[in-house]
């Protein structure tokens, strides 16, 4: 794991541990609905089906999406088993980890 992504690994903890995320395929897109989410994680090696269904919500709710780690990293980055999908509902945190995770 290179330097880069162990930042906004830590920076999703730490999101986590302040409770600034929602995880799930069905509360993310409840919560994007809401626009109560500021950026959305989605793993690459989530369905097809649930690739679509986020990103065309995202799409239209003009949330940002970044297509990240494999399920298993972003479980372990906030302390729970696999997860495909994390919502991050603070503005601060989306802003700061799309940059670490842009560079």
């Amino acid at each position: 794991m290179n330097e880069q992504s162990s930042k906004w690994l830590s920076l999703l903890g730490l999101a986590a541990r302040a409770r600034q995320i929602v995880t799930g395929e069905e509360l993310v897109t409840k919560e994007v609905r809401a626009k109560s989410v500021r950026l959305v994680l989605l793993s690459q090696d989530a369905s097809e089906n649930t690739k679509k269904k986020i990103l065309d919500k995202c799409s239209h709710y003009q949330v940002p999406v970044r297509i990240v780690a494999d399920r298993e990293t972003l479980g372990r980055a906030i302390g729970k088993t696999e997860r495909v999908v994390i919502g991050i509902k603070d503005s601060g945190f989306a802003t700061k980890m799309t940059a670490f995770i842009d560079q």
